[in-house]
């Protein structure tokens, strides 16, 4: 917890750009450079939307600890190495004694092994210790600044205990060595000898149990290794092979399922906060996957099918064939907003067509017609959702507003309360029309029709001629009602608001109409050049808002930041279009991928290349992210098709 000057304590989020993550969803550990937990606001180990552990502190009775080097091995291992000089000879420079902490993370569980090399001629012997602080909070009050440790409960003996909190519990096991509840802790200790020129290991590890959990660990490999993936583009394009070897490490360790489910996967959105199923994220990190893994793309299909809306619940935002937004193992209350989010939420206008664009995607991309067909039944209640529920006021066009005042003012990929602004600064209001949701719209109508037309089915509204004909009006209506001219030129609007005007600001939800189909081909191509243009291209990736807007910041969450994400379905729908572009906005974003070692965050800074060598980090960025991960195959779809 932070404070200002005048005494007054603020709740602030956690920045995550400094500390060290190793996961398997949906545990993970985050820590600092020393390994330890507990100095910086992020830290503990988490299982689902819990910290069961808040601090851990490792000491050595006769030695200051002194480390030295940490290395990541993969996604889910780091191994920290330091010196313990105060075993070593007073008389000899070069250090002997060295203690390595190799942490390993799965699904359930933490282990860790810690090893005392001793490289004198004579034995040493010591005694290591380690504090653990349990604390079973709510990930959400950790997202927002603030947590509180539970009443907890030990029981066990000898070197396996459980702490229990309620429906949370973790059980540590810690062979050989000393285990003692205390004050709000439990201490480890082991007391060891290693022999001259030897070392010795000790080991423990914590296995997490959750009642409360809505989402369970892959139980399978991935089909593709990273390895081998990033060696068949090393010689070629060296930087995005270590993108790629990074990223499709991330993106197996962010692989979930639901329980009853563990066949059907799905890519977790991203850590820390959204280590469950996310509609559109889970969506699109699929989609751009596609080129290596449509096995995925179509278990993601098939989970959301099962949990496809079929009731009108403003509560809950959900309707009839809608696709959900977000799930849950309790509400998500955000303070200070008035925001809170039921467990199971489809306040989401983007994942419908979405989950459409997918399905019709996969199956070009060779998905099995036997897995097809099952979805069909999905795919026409989806589209009649478009057609009966999307345009909730009339107008033709696909648009949202929450109905209950608590739920989500914005329903896009921009989600953030400020997103949807005027030139001038103003916030829009509501209903609001998204430019690329008419795209996505329109796209999922097509796709509909011929998926209709090879399996059969549809009626009404939702037979294939009906379907290509509401596409085509809808083409119309657009280019009627969404382009704007201002001193930055002419292209489509963001949005358009509740009085039917188009919102000007240049940003790059635009990007998103390429490739869909629902803008010419000379204005693809027009649209491409804005978006590389100076006040949009920021050299290491296009950012969400013109720097020539009156509420651009480079640091803001949606409105001048770049999102590798957003960045890359621009370049994914370049490439569709067949413009050469496409290769320049990848070798920005090969740049950012460079600047961030390779694990690319949520957002970044929209800074300029020109101010920074290197992409400046939005502090409080998750990473890893599917869809920033999932954007590297993008990438090397544009430099090996382009």
């Amino acid at each position: 917890m932070n404070s200002d000057p005048r005494g007054a304590q603020l709740l602030l989020q956690p920045l995550l750009d400094d500390a060290i993550i190793a996961l398997r969803a949906p545990t993970q550990v985050w820590s600092g450079r020393d390994g330890d937990l507990g100095g910086a606001a992020i830290d503990g180990v988490f299982h689902g939307d819990v910290r069961h552990i808040r601090a851990i502190e490792s000491t050595c009775d006769e030695s200051r600890i002194e480390w030295i080097s940490l290395s990541s091995h993969g996604s889910s291992r780091v191994v920290f190495a330091g010196l313990l000089r105060g075993l070593d000879e007073e008389s000899v420079a070069d250090p002997r004694v060295r203690l390595v902490r190799d942490r390993r993370v799965d699904g359930r569980a933490v282990t860790e092994t810690w090893s005392l090399r001793n490289g004198r001629d004579v034995p040493v012997a010591t005694t290591l210790r380690m504090r653990i602080a349990p604390e079973f909070a709510s990930l959400h009050e950790v997202k927002a600044g603030g947590s509180t440790a539970a009443e907890f409960v030990v029981t066990g003996e000898d070197d396996r205990i459980v702490v229990s909190a309620g429906a949370q519990s973790f059980t540590l096991t810690a062979p050989g060595a000393r285990v003692e509840p205390e004050a709000g802790a439990v201490v480890v200790s082991w007391r060891i000898e290693a022999a001259a020129r030897s070392e010795v290991h000790v080991s423990w590890d914590v296995a997490l149990h959750d009642d409360t959990l809505v989402v369970e660990p892959a139980s399978r490999p991935v089909s593709w290794d990273a390895s081998e993936v990033a060696a068949g583009v090393a010689q070629r394009h060296p930087r995005l092979a270590r993108w790629l070897e990074t990223a499709l490490g991330d993106l197996d360790a962010l692989r979930l399922a639901l329980p009853g489910h563990p066949e059907d996967e799905f890519y977790a959105a991203g850590a820390p906060w959204f280590f469950t199923l996310f509609g559109r994220d889970s969506i699109w990190a699929a989609r751009l996957m596609l080129p290596l893994d449509a096995a995925i793309a179509a278990s993601t299909l098939r989970v959301l099918a099962r949990l496809q809306g079929d009731v009108d619940d403003a509560a809950t935002a959900q309707e009839p064939g809608k696709i959900l937004h977000e799930l849950r193992s309790s509400a998500l209350e955000i303070p200070g907003e008035n925001v809170s989010l039921p467990p199971l939420y489809y306040g989401s206008v983007d994942a419908t067509p979405l989950w459409v664009c997918l399905l019709a995607d996969a199956w070009r991309a060779g998905m099995p017609e036997d897995e097809v067909r099952p979805l069909i039944p999905t795919l026409l209640r989806a589209l009649g959702w478009l057609m009966e529920y999307g345009d909730s006021d009339g107008d033709g066009f696909i648009d949202y507003i929450d109905r209950t005042g608590t739920g989500l003012a914005n329903q896009g990929w921009k989600d953030s309360g400020d997103s949807i602004q005027w030139r001038d600064g103003r916030l829009a209001e509501g209903p609001i029309a998204l430019c690329e949701v008419q795209g996505y719209a329109y796209e999922a109508a097509l796709g509909g029709a011929a998926l209709l037309e090879h399996f059969g089915g549809g009626e009404g509204a939702c037979t294939p001629t009906a379907l290509r004909e509401w596409a085509g009006a809808l083409r119309s209506r657009f280019a009627d009602a969404f382009w704007v001219r201002t001193p930055e030129g002419r292209y489509p609007a963001v949005a358009l608001d509740r009085h039917k005007r188009p919102v000007d600001t240049l940003t790059s939800n635009i990007g998103h109409l390429i490739g869909t189909g629902i803008l010419e081909p000379d204005e693809e191509r027009h649209v491409a050049d804005l978006l590389l243009g100076e006040s949009m291209l920021s050299g290491f990736g296009i950012r969400t808002m013109s720097t020539e807007a009156a509420g651009y910041w480079p640091l803001s969450y949606h409105g001048g930041s770049v999102w590798t994400h957003d960045t890359a379905i621009a370049v994914h729908g370049m490439v569709r279009a067949g413009l050469e572009q496409a290769r320049r906005v990848v070798d920005g974003m090969l740049d950012a991928a460079e600047g961030f070692v390779y694990r690319v965050p949520e957002l970044h800074s929209g800074d300029p290349r020109l101010e920074t060598s290197v992409p400046t980090p939005y502090p409080a960025a998750c990473r890893p992210q599917a869809w920033s991960a999932a954007a590297a195959v993008t990438a090397l779809t544009a430099v090996e098709e382009g």
